[in-house]
């Protein structure tokens, strides 16, 4: 079962990675529907994105390692 802090390493690493390609994605995608804004403003969107990204992968990372280890437990009990 992964720790918190391996949990937490983990989503930081693919929220790392996912604001990278967030960001150019913006930068490329935000220009055909005619929203031009400055980076600042494309960085900011995408920090807000990601601390909710970061957020909901962290809890769903524990409520899935909490539910295996329940499951886990139920299984060596029954044995």
């Amino acid at each position: 079962m992964q720790s918190r802090k391996e949990s937490l390493i983990e989503s930081l690493m693919n929220i790392g990675i996912g604001y990278l390609v967030a960001l150019l994605s913006q930068l490329a995608i935000f220009p055909l529907f005619g929203i031009n804004v400055p980076l600042s403003t494309n960085l900011w969107i995408g920090a807000w994105f990601t601390a909710i990204s970061l957020a909901r992968s962290y809890a769903i990372r524990r409520w899935f390692n909490s539910r295996l280890h329940q499951a886990a437990q139920r299984l060596a009990g029954s044995v």
